[in-house]
């Protein structure tokens, strides 16, 4: 048993810098865990909030209800905790609070059986910078019609 990666926030590295990343556990009710292992998962306005310097919760990633739980299922859009280290906590909380940095989750995996949520300490991209991202982008798709 492997990794099998379930969801990816594509739009992070277009609008951010990541620079460090993490990997968390994340904390599941029932229903939640077997809709993550089927897919069910988004992160496209999901972020890191870390409260007091001590817990790190999972914000606005939408988690789809699991059809055959019927009225036993889960809020789609609540917070969840992430199961880190105090010292992960500690080092994100300084890199936000200081720093101005924010938290975003990248992607989404299953590890043996676990879900896994790696994140990373993000800096957000100017304009100009996002274009340059582009530029590079069709630079190299047009390189590799070349070389067909």
């Amino acid at each position: 048993m492997g990794e099998k990666i379930v969801a990816t926030n594509r739009k992070a590295r277009f609008e951010y810098f990541i620079l460090e990343s993490f990997e968390a556990g994340i904390a599941l009710q029932g229903t939640e865990i077997k809709s993550v292992r089927s897919g069910q998962i988004s992160l496209n306005e999901a972020y890191v909030q870390i409260e007091n310097g001590k817990e790190a919760w999972l914000v606005n990633a939408h988690i789809s209800p699991y059809d055959p739980a019927s009225r036993f299922n889960h809020n789609p859009m609540r917070p969840r905790r992430l199961l880190l280290n105090k010292r992960e906590i500690r080092t994100m909380w300084n890199e936000v609070r200081l720093k101005g940095m924010t938290i975003i989750p990248t992607k989404v995996y299953l590890s043996h059986g676990l879900a896994k949520v790696e994140i990373g300490i993000a800096k957000g991209k100017k304009l100009y910078d996002k274009r340059e991202s582009i530029a590079k982008r069709d630079a190299e798709r047009e390189k590799a019609r070349k070389n067909e």
